[in-house]
This record gives structure tokens, C-alpha cells and sequence, in this order.
């Protein structure tokens, strides 16, 4: 398989302005961009790297969130290895849509894992979502796992994308 031990696809996916691109540019430059502008359909990056010894080939797959394009989710969805639900920690409407988005990804790819992420997390004062309140869920649902991020200043970005992709390399073998 080419230069890469492992190929994996991973679809980031949550309503519109919760910093999926945001997240998505942290992790692949290390920049935090303040004016990012609405994905139109999808997305597509890649980032090649060595974990745990061996060599990745990440397909990530930005997704936009408004309710217009949803309806172009089900076709990039398929064939995907991991996904990263994003929902905002200063709207609690950004979680309480997980049902819809779950409705389409379970349609299209059933057994993925799936990690919750609350973004946003620098902005302290306006939080609505408690961190409890979003692991509850995550383990209803049995997720994969939960995290909270800030694109902004760069906490767990890192982390989120290593933990998915271990998940990923576990789950391939």
C-alpha cells in the first residue's frame, strides 16, 4: 500500500459556525484563522504522519453544517473509517441537532467510531453546554469518546486527531 501503512478517512461533521474548518486548519497548520468562511458542500484535506510507528494517510473531510447542504452529507460519508462530531460549548442547540446528524451517518456508515467534541472552549464566560451534560450523551450513544477544544488557543486539537486515528488503527487491525 504505497509509502502508507495506513489510509483512513475521517468526516468531521456539526451544525454551521461551530468551527469545523477552524478545527480542521488549527490541526493541519498550527494557525488559528479568526475569519474563516462557510464551507460550501465539503472539504477535503490531507495530513501524513507517523503515530504510534506507523505511516498515516488522513483523509479529512470538513463537512459544512448548514441545513442546505446536508443533503450532500450521505454521499461523502460513505466509505468513511472515523468521524468527529463537533458541536459548540456556547449552544446548546449545536448538540441537542446530534440526533439528525447521527440519523444521516448511521444511514450511510453505521460502525464508525465517532468522537464528541465541544468546541470553543476559550470563551469561558459563554458557556450554555456543561461538559457533563455532552459526556452523558456521548455515552448514551456510545461514542468513541469525548473532548472539548479550543481552535483558538490550540487546547486538545492535536490530542482529538490522535485519539480518533488510534481508534481508527485499532479498529483496522
Amino acid at each position: 500500500m504505497t509509502d502508507f501503512d495506513k489510509m483512513f478517512k475521517l468526516i468531521i461533521f456539526g451544525d454551521g459556525g461551530v468551527g469545523k474548518t477552524s478545527l480542521t486548519q488549527r490541526y493541519l497548520t498550527g494557525v488559528f484563522n479568526q475569519a474563516s468562511n462557510l464551507t460550501i458542500g465539503a472539504d477535503f484535506f490531507v495530513k501524513n504522519f507517523v503515530i504510534d510507528g506507523k505511516n498515516v494517510k488522513l483523509q479529512i473531510w470538513d463537512f459544512a453544517g448548514e441545513e442546505r447542504f446536508r443533503f450532500l452529507l450521505p454521499i461523502y460519508a460513505k466509505g468513511a473509517n472515523g468521524g468527529i462530531f463537533l458541536y459548540d460549548v456556547t449552544m446548546l442547540a449545536t448538540l441537542h441537532h446530534l440526533p439528525d446528524w447521527m440519523e444521516i451517518i448511521k444511514q450511510n456508515t453505521p460502525d464508525i467510531p465517532i468522537l464528541m467534541v465541544g468546541s470553543k472552549t476559550d470563551l469561558i464566560s459563554q458557556r450554555k453546554v456543561m461538559s457533563a451534560e455532552a459526556v452523558h450523551m456521548a455515552k448514551n450513544l456510545k461514542f468513541a469518546g469525548f473532548a472539548e477544544v479550543s481552535a483558538k488557543t490550540g487546547a486538545n486539537v492535536e490530542h482529538v486527531f490522535e485519539v480518533i486515528t488510534k481508534i481508527m488503527i485499532k479498529k483496522s487491525s
